[in-house]
């Protein structure tokens, strides 16, 4: 088991004295006796406890910067309104604290884990925020043994013990599922995202158990890349199917995949919701722009991306925020879903 990390927090109880102290002391700025010098520096050395060069930085009032790299294609993170909205959240904080934003794209966690190393050796970063994590992913490890202070937005399972911000995707799929049964759909199926992802296999296992306890008669998954093109095909394919073993009722991982399902089912004869209801991840403006505007898993992203600044920042400062859940994206109905239309007897 990992030892607790020690703060300035604990410094300054250990030696009865305030954060503010504590950085004094270690500033050598003026305001303190050498009597309060000298119990600060023992307890920092009791404690084994030494300043963070960002937290020095920060206090210092230098302009800094924090590290962003995100493993998708450029072609795809310029139609995604997700991270758009993330990043304008992150940028909205910043510059709060005159801090600039060092955004990257990298093709797999693996580089992304180099390049963490290269940024903090060569002091270009104060901090970084890690988005996207995979099973065993190797970015943990490596901020840990270089020192490097971060903020992990993703489920605490998997990011290896990291102060983590994130939302509860087991919660929301299941009120999606249950959303949809409640209406009377007895066969959905989801579109899901890159299987790679750890928030993705989340998901999936999440969208199989609410199936299971609602005995569904049909549920069925398709991993995507998250693209409007890979969207439209596993829609294509789902509903190529002849009633009754066709899904009455799709969720999907993102907004983009649920506008292309939307001109699928158009482009295919078939009405929305009438004969197939649509349900979008993310609450976008595309989603209210379609007919009929699609319903949504909506959930402030812009405020995420604020709450995940905020949050490494009080990693930089050494506050030490741990674990913070946001608020699980609410279910958000509009014209896309609808109860089933069940044929007449004959």
């Amino acid at each position: 088991m990992t030892a607790p990390r020690v703060t300035i927090k604990d410094v300054a109880a250990r030696a009865g004295v305030s954060k503010g102290a504590v950085s004094l002391a270690f500033n050598r700025k003026p305001g303190l006796s050498e009597a309060t010098r000298d119990r600060i520096f023992r307890a920092a050395r009791e404690l084994g406890w030494a300043p963070n060069p960002a937290a020095r930085s920060l206090a210092g009032s230098r302009v800094d910067v924090v590290g962003l790299a995100i493993c998708r294609p450029a072609r795809l993170l310029g139609l995604e309104p997700f991270y758009m909205e993330f990043i304008s959240g992150v940028e909205s904080v910043l510059a709060e604290h005159s801090c600039s934003l060092l955004l990257r794209l990298v093709r797999e966690p693996r580089e992304e884990a180099g390049l963490l190393e290269t940024w903090w050796k060569a002091r270009q970063v104060a901090g970084s925020i890690l988005v996207d994590f995979r099973t065993d992913d190797p970015r943990p490890a490596v901020a840990r043994r270089i020192g490097l202070p971060v903020v992990a937005v993703g489920d605490p399972s998997l990011t290896g013990g990291l102060t983590s911000v994130w939302t509860d995707d087991t919660a929301a799929v299941t009120e999606a599922v249950r959303y949809l049964a409640a209406l009377g759909h007895r066969r959905i199926a989801r579109v899901g995202g890159a299987a790679a992802l750890g928030h993705t296999a989340i998901r999936a296992a999440a969208f199989d158990a609410a199936a299971r306890s609602l005995q569904l008669a049909g549920a069925w998954q398709v991993a995507t890349d998250f693209s409007g093109e890979t969207g439209a095909r596993a829609t294509r394919s789902l509903l190529s199917a002849a009633p009754p073993e066709r899904p009455t009722a799709i969720v999907y991982d993102n907004d983009i995949m649920a506008v292309a399902g939307l001109s699928v089912a158009a482009e295919m004869g078939l009405r929305v919701p009438a004969d197939v209801s649509l349900l979008a991840w993310d609450d976008s403006q595309l989603c209210r722009l379609t007919h009929p505007t699609l319903s949504a898993m909506s959930h402030d992203v812009h405020g995420f991306g604020a709450d995940v600044a905020r949050t490494l920042f009080g990693v930089l400062l050494e506050e030490d925020p741990g674990p913070h859940p946001v608020p699980t994206p609410v279910l958000a109905p509009r014209g896309s879903t609808a109860p089933p239309v069940v044929p007449p007897a004959v």
